[in-house]
């Protein structure tokens, strides 16, 4: 007995339907040398070789408090957590592909630049820098930072 065709093109509907993808991998990653999590966030996330880190604020990881000081004091500890989550899920800034900074203030454009700059040194990453009406804690500073290994 034949079946049908529609009968053939349903099963093979369905088993096409069926075929598996490779799954994502997505680990959360966190560390002690950076900021814990001040809501309900990840420092980062790693999707297969795609690592998203949470924006940073200036805060001391030991105490979870801002840092006392300036725009560039701030950036230098927001770079410094970041670097911190970097290596936790072993990454490195030469794997930052994409970042985004939030200012409290574009005036604070060029000292922010002026420091981050100094962690960038060689293909810098893709970048938005944008002004934001307030920051967490009432910081200067917060970035952002999408990292995937070549």
């Amino acid at each position: 007995m034949r079946l049908p065709r529609l009968l053939f093109l349903i099963i093979g509907l369905s088993l096409f339907a069926c075929e598996t993808k490779s799954e994502k991998i997505k680990k959360v990653i966190s560390t002690a040398k950076a900021p814990q999590a001040i809501g309900p966030y990840s420092q980062a996330v790693l999707v297969d070789d795609v690592l998203y880190l949470a924006g940073q604020i200036a805060l001391d990881p030991e105490t979870g408090k801002l840092v006392d000081g300036g725009i560039e004091i701030q950036t230098h500890r927001v770079m410094q957590n970041l670097n911190a989550v970097l290596e936790a899920a072993d990454y490195g800034l030469e794997d930052v592909v994409q970042t985004q900074v939030f200012l409290s203030n574009l005036n604070h454009y060029k000292p922010m630049n002026a420091v981050y700059a100094k962690y960038f040194t060689d293909a810098p990453p893709a970048r938005a820098v944008v002004e934001a009406a307030r920051i967490p804690r009432d910081a200067l500073v917060e970035i952002m930072m999408v990292a995937q290994k070549p």
